[in-house]
C-alpha cells in the first residue's frame, strides 16, 4: 500500500458565496492577494516535504481560473518538489491534455521533471474537467478522442530515441518531433489516468494503467473498479490485475482524539461546501452524452464536482466514503471498509489539505497517519496483492 499525500493548493480568504455566482472561471482574481497567496505555497510546498519525511508520498493537480486550486501550471511546481525533495515519488494527476493544443510540450515538461527528480515522477493525465473547457477556449465535444490522441503521442515522444518523426493525426499536427531531454525511466514514466465512469474505467483497464478515481464513494468506486477489471482482462492481460493499479482519493483528517478530528475534517469539508458552480460551467453542451447530463442532475450518477453540496455533513461524507476522518483505529476501520467494499486498491491518494486547515493542523494530521495508520495497511495490503474480492476478503 502507498499513501500520497495531496493539496490542491486552495485560496480560502473569499467573500461570503452570496457575493459570487461561481468559485470557478469567473471569480474576479482582484480577490486574491499574491502576498497571501505566496506565504500559502510557502506552507504547501513544506507539507510536502514533510509528508516525505514521514515516508509519504506525494501528489498534485493542476486547474485553472479556481480559488480551489490555485496551481495552473502543475509542472512548474513539480520542478520545485523535484530539487526540494530526495525520496518521495512525484505524482501530477493530473496534465489536462484534452484542453491543450501542444502534446509534445507536455511530453517535454513531463521528460523534464523526470530528470530534475532522477526519475521519480508518475505522470497522471486527465481529460479537463467541465468548468475549465471554456476557460481554456476548447470545444467540449470529442474531447476523449483528442484525449486519447495526445496520450498516444506523448508516449511516443517519450519512446522515440531515433531522431524525429511525424505526427498527422485527427486533431493534432507535429512535424519534427525529437523531445529533449528524454525521461529518466525507461522506457517512460509511470503513467495514471483518472476517471470516475466506468466506461473510461474500462478503457484505461484495457490500456493497462494506473486507473485514479477521486471522491467516487462505495457504490460509484466499486462499479470503475469493476470495469477496469473487465477492460484488463478483456484486453487480454490476464485474469489478476495487481493492486497497484488502482487508486482511490479521499478528503481525509487524522487527530489524536475524536474531538481534534471533528475540527479538522470540517476545516478539510471547505473543498466541498465551497465548490460554488452554476449549471452553465458544470454542463457545457457535448461534454458528455445528454443522457449522462440527465442522469447526473436527477442525482442518479455521482459527479464528484457538480452535485457538492453546501450543506454537506463530516458524518454524511464518511458514510458516503468521501472522506476518511477520526482517531487513527476510526481511520484505519473507514480505510478497510471502503477497502474491502470495492475490492482492494494499492494506492490511498489523501486530500489532506483544505480551506482555512492551518499548517500545524495540517502536519498533525499528516503524521499521525503516517505513523498510526499507514503501517497497519503496509502490512495487511501488500503491495503483492490481487485486485478483487476474494483478494479483499483474503487478506482480512
Amino acid at each position: 500500500m502507498k499513501a500520497w499525500h495531496f493539496s490542491e493548493t486552495a485560496y480560502p480568504y473569499l467573500p461570503p458565496d452570496s457575493e459570487y455566482e461561481s468559485i470557478r472561471v469567473s471569480l474576479p482574481n482582484r480577490i486574491y492577494d499574491p502576498k497571501k497567496g505566496a506565504a500559502l505555497y510557502d506552507r504547501f510546498i513544506e507539507e510536502w516535504q514533510v509528508a516525505e519525511e514521514e515516508g509519504v508520498d506525494i501528489m498534485l493537480n493542476e486547474h485553472h481560473q479556481t480559488a480551489t486550486c490555485v496551481d495552473p501550471a502543475a509542472p512548474l511546481v513539480l520542478a520545485a518538489l523535484a530539487r526540494v525533495t530526495k525520496t518521495a515519488r512525484l505524482l501530477i494527476l493530473g496534465n489536462p491534455v484534452a484542453n491543450r493544443r501542444q502534446p509534445v510540450r507536455v511530453a517535454e515538461e513531463m521528460a523534464l521533471v523526470d530528470v530534475l527528480s532522477h526519475g521519480r515522477l508518475e505522470a497522471g493525465f486527465v481529460r479537463g474537467v467541465p468548468y475549465e473547457i471554456s476557460a481554456g477556449n476548447s470545444n467540449p465535444v470529442r474531447t476523449n478522442e483528442r484525449f486519447a490522441e495526445a496520450l498516444g503521442l506523448i508516449i511516443k515522444a517519450w519512446t522515440s530515441h531515433d531522431g524525429p518523426f511525424s505526427h498527422e493525426g485527427r486533431f493534432y499536427h507535429h512535424r519534427q518531433v525529437n523531445i529533449w531531454p528524454r525521461p529518466y525511466q525507461a522506457p517512460h514514466p509511470p503513467v495514471w489516468i483518472s476517471t470516475t465512469t466506468p466506461s473510461g474505467a474500462e478503457r484505461v483497464g484495457a490500456q493497462g494503467f494506473v486507473q485514479a478515481t477521486f471522491l467516487t464513494g462505495y457504490e460509484g468506486t466499486r462499479r470503475v473498479y469493476e470495469a477496469y477489471r473487465k477492460g484488463w482482462r478483456e484486453a487480454g492481460r490476464g485474469d489478476d490485475v495487481p493492486i497497484n493499479r488502482l487508486a482511490y482519493a479521499a478528503l481525509v483528517y487524522v487527530g489524536e482524539s475524536e474531538a481534534e478530528a471533528r475540527a479538522g475534517a470540517e476545516k478539510v469539508l471547505w473543498y466541498i461546501r465551497a465548490n460554488k458552480v452554476p449549471q452553465h460551467f458544470a454542463f457545457p453542451p457535448g461534454y458528455a452524452p445528454p443522457q449522462a447530463f440527465a442522469r447526473i442532475m436527477r442525482g442518479e450518477l455521482g459527479d464528484q464536482h457538480a452535485n457538492f453540496s453546501a450543506q454537506a455533513t463530516v458524518d454524511g461524507v464518511i458514510n458516503a466514503g468521501l472522506m476518511m476522518a477520526g482517531t487513527p483505529d476510526q481511520v484505519y476501520a473507514q480505510f478497510r471498509k471502503i477497502y474491502d467494499h470495492v475490492g482492494g486498491f494499492g494506492h490511498l491518494l489523501i486530500m489532506g489539505q483544505a480551506g482555512f486547515l492551518d499548517h500545524d493542523e495540517t502536519v498533525r494530521s499528516i503524521r499521525n497517519f503516517a505513523r498510526h495508520v499507514l503501517p497497519r495497511l503496509k502490512a495487511e495490503m501488500p503491495d503483492t496483492a490481487i485486485s478483487g474480492f476474494a483478494a479483499a476478503a483474503a487478506v482480512q
